[in-house]
Order: structure tokens, then C-alpha cells, then sequence
């Protein structure tokens, strides 16, 4: 099962879940250092990243891993308040830059392709404190920013992510409140946000293509999360349907407007309307965009980057009280299949991942596509045999395989989530999603590698799996 010659194979991290280093060398506070400072237990055990794998001190190390793996790509994204601590171009910070730049450049010295993320959830404070995403005004203060990286990495960067999973940040931190600013504005502010980081991805596109591209060549995209969906009775028509709802708040609420017609899907804004309606609101809860920022919006991406972790089942279940929330607004429940197995939130279903990517070439005119993300937790924290995870990826690959060979998918990256254990958010340092294992007790944060490592630097190695699919 040979995958297709040149097929990228990486592991991904972000900055705040690997780095530390939290104020370093001039860093400003980011707005996961403040809510993770403030206690209350939001975070698992009120962890907090302000050392995490200690990445800042220790890239060296996590580079051996990259080499040991044999891994062609590798996802990491930038510390907005590393490199400019109070948002803005007023100030940048020097230290900041030769850190990436080293990062950087010791990926092409070892012939390993970089993806870089510029926005995976640490918002600087200071822009937070001015209203973050809620705020228009965080537009041009992420444009500027897009504009400052692509202008100091992008001569060796080429492919770039925006904004990582915009629809999960947007309803974990504005509609349940348990990412920051950690204020919970039911079935209002997640819109309001959504409709701000769609348009700051698509000016920051838009920079891209105006200034940097002829000369640099590179590729702009975003991250967008996926569950794939399922009906919960099979032949029932309204579940069926309730899929289609699932699947359009969830991927094409931004994929649509990005890749079609810089608009929402209709289901999506007839939902909305109709619920807010009935909760005796004046207009739509859903923003609208205006005709010109439809146009800037349509075809702000060069590939399409997903992320896949698991699948659920769907089945109708109609607002009847007009209660207010996104869910709610879809007219669903969602749940698994209890035959699955369940890995605290992720579902094992390695099959969900062929007929999402199925759907998106269908959908969204055969895009090359990039999995920037997907992985399972080890199961037992204590041991570095992680065989049962281990025969998880296997048959993911082989699904990809599937999707590639059979659907005629033109997928050309995955990454794995992650390359090391690191700060899951919320779960803290209780979920383990590391090819290497990290002891966080340790100071000096020791990576050993899990059966899945070795068993991933074979499929790297063979540029595939051994034997039939």
C-alpha cells in the first residue's frame, strides 16, 4: 500500500500546548496565560502552559524526535505575543524572531517542509482587552500581524495556515465560555466571532496574494475541524437531514464562504433566522456579510486543510421552545454509537475520515487537501506501548489509502496530532496525544517515543503500509 510519490508525512504542535517559556525574553502575556492564571479550575488540575514541554528552551530536543520520526513536514504555529508582545507592529520582539528563525531554519537544513499555523487560540492580551475577536478592530490588527510573519519567514516558509479551527475556537470560547475570555454568550457572540476570523483570514489571504506572492510562491490556507456524521436511523429522512445541518454549521459554515461563494450555506442562515425569529429577535443572531466582503471572501484558499479526530451519530430533535443556543439552532442531538470505541471525547471510527474527505472533493471541486490533524489519546498514561493506538492510526492510514487510490481524493499531507504530549487546553496535561511520551513531572521534560513512533518512522520510511489494504 505505497501512497503516492512525494506524499507528505508530519506530526503538528501549537505554540501556548508546547513552548513555556511563557514570559521569556520579552513575551507578552497571551490570553491562555491569564485565564489559566487566574485558577478556578477551568484547566484540569489548574495546569497551566507556562512551562508545558518546555519547547522554548528545549527545540533542540523536540528536533531529534522530527529526525527520528524521518517526518517531511511539520505543523507548528507562532506566539503572536512572542513575536509582537502587545499585538501590534509598535513593538517586536528580536528574541522572539531568532527563535522561529532557528526553528526554521534547522527544518531545511534537515530537509523537512514547514506549516506554519499563525493563529492556534493565544490571542495577545492586550487585543483581547480591546475586545479580541469580538471586536472588528481585530481584522487589521491580524492582517498586520499575517503581513509582519510573512514578511520576516515567508522567503523559507511556503505553506502557511491562517487561523487553526475557527469553528471550535469560536463556540469554545464565546458560546460555552470554557476557552478564554471565558465568558459563555449563548447563541450570539460564537457568530459574531465566526464572522470576524473568517474576514481576518481572508484579508490576510488577500495580503498574501497582493504583496507576497509573486515573489515568495507560497500556498494560504486555514484549519477547519471536522466530525464526520451519520444518521442515527439510517432510513429516516429527517435524521438524514439533520446531517446535513450537522455538516453545514460545522465545516461548510466556513468552508462555504472560503472555497464557494463568500457566503454561508443557505441551511445555515434559514436555521438562524428562523429560530432568532421565534425568540423574538428583531433580525438574524448570524451576521450577515455585505456584497463587497463576499467577494473579498470567495477563493481566499490554495488548498484545503482539515482536521479529523472522530464521528458521531445524528438525530432530528426540533427546537420546539425556541431555547437559544447553537445547538439549538441546528435542531439536533448528537451522540456516538456505543459499539465505538470511546477515548475520552474521541470515538475510534478510522472510516469517518475516507467519506469526509469524499465529501469535501464533492463539495468543494477536488481541492488538494492537507489533514493537518489527527490523532487518538493513549489510552494508559504510564506506558510507552501504545499498541492498541497504535492499530487506530493503522487503519486511518488505510483509509486514507482508500480515499487516495479508490475515491480519487487528492490528499496530499497528513499530519499526525502530535509529535509530543503537551497542554490539551481544558484536559491540561491528562490527555495524552504524543507520538513521544513527555514527563511533566521532570524538569528537564524527557521525550521518550511510544510504539507509535517507531511504528509511524516505518510508514514513513515505506511511504505506506506493508501488505493489502
Amino acid at each position: 500500500m505505497a501512497f503516492p510519490a512525494g506524499f507528505g508525512w508530519g506530526a503538528a504542535t501549537s505554540a501556548y500546548q508546547v513552548e513555556g517559556g511563557w514570559d521569556a525574553d520579552g513575551k507578552g502575556p497571551c490570553v491562555w496565560d491569564t485565564f489559566t492564571h487566574q485558577g478556578g479550575e477551568r484547566v484540569f488540575k489548574n495546569q497551566t502552559g507556562d512551562v508545558a514541554c518546555g519547547s522554548y528552551t528545549l527545540w533542540e530536543e523536540d528536533l531529534k524526535c522530527i529526525k527520528q520520526l524521518g517526518l517531511t513536514h511539520y505543523r507548528f504555529s507562532l506566539s503572536w505575543s512572542r513575536l509582537l508582545p502587545d499585538g501590534t507592529t509598535g513593538f517586536i520582539n528580536q528574541k522572539g524572531i531568532d527563535y522561529y528563525n532557528k526553528i526554521i531554519d534547522d527544518f531545511l537544513t534537515n530537509g523537512v517542509t514547514p506549516i506554519v499555523t499563525l493563529y492556534h487560540f493565544d490571542l495577545p492580551q492586550a487585543l483581547e482587552d480591546q475586545g479580541g475577536w469580538l471586536s472588528e478592530a481585530i481584522i487589521e490588527s491580524f492582517d498586520k500581524y499575517a503581513r509582519f510573519c510573512f514578511s520576516t519567514f515567508g522567503d523559507r516558509v511556503k505553506q502557511w495556515i491562517t487561523i487553526n479551527e475557527p469553528n471550535i475556537f469560536a463556540v469554545m470560547a464565546y458560546e460555552f465560555g470554557v476557552f478564554p475570555p471565558g465568558v459563555p454568550h449563548v447563541g450570539t457572540k460564537a457568530y459574531q466571532a465566526a464572522h470576524n476570523l473568517i474576514k481576518a483570514h481572508a484579508r490576510s489571504w488577500h495580503s498574501y496574494d497582493s504583496l507576497f506572492r509573486k515573489e515568495q510562491k507560497g500556498m494560504v490556507s486555514l484549519s477547519i475541524f471536522a466530525v464526520w456524521a451519520e444518521p442515527a436511523e439510517p432510513y429516516s429522512v429527517s435524521d438524514q437531514e439533520a446531517v446535513k445541518r450537522v455538516v453545514a454549521f460545522q465545516l461548510d459554515f466556513f468552508a462555504k464562504p472560503i472555497f464557494i461563494d463568500g457566503d454561508y450555506p443557505e441551511v445555515v442562515k434559514s436555521q438562524v433566522a428562523l429560530m432568532s425569529k421565534k425568540q423574538g429577535y428583531s433580525s438574524s443572531r448570524l451576521p450577515e456579510f455585505t456584497e463587497e466582503e463576499k467577494r473579498m471572501i470567495k477563493g481566499t484558499a490554495d488548498f484545503f486543510a482539515v482536521q479529523y479526530y472522530t464521528t458521531c451519530l445524528v438525530k432530528n430533535q426540533e427546537n420546539k421552545k425556541g431555547e437559544l443556543g447553537l445547538l439549538q439552532d441546528v435542531e439536533v442531538e448528537v451522540f456516538p454509537d456505543p459499539s465505538w470505541i470511546s477515548l475520552n471525547w474521541v470515538c475510534v471510527v478510522p472510516w469517518g475520515i475516507r467519506k469526509l474527505l469524499k465529501y469535501i472533493k464533492d463539495t468543494y471541486n477536488n481541492p488538494v487537501i492537507y489533514i493537518t490533524e489527527n490523532g487518538f489519546p493513549q489510552g494508559d498514561p504510564t506506558s510507552f506501548d501504545d499498541t492498541q493506538r497504535w492499530e487506530y492510526f493503522r487503519q486511518t492510514f488505510q483509509e486514507l489509502f482508500k480515499a487516495i487510490q479508490l475515491d480519487k481524493v487528492n490528499l496530499q499531507v497528513y499530519c499526525a496530532w502530535s509529535l509530543l504530549d503537551n497542554f490539551e487546553w481544558n484536559q491540561g496535561y491528562s490527555n495524552r496525544f504524543g507520538l513521544f511520551h513527555v514527563d511533566f513531572e521532570d524538569p528537564a521534560r524527557p521525550r521518550v517515543p511510544y510504539t507509535s513512533a517507531k511504528e509511524y518512522a516505518k510508514i514513513i520510511q515505506n511511504n505506506g503500509l506493508e501488505g493489502p489494504p
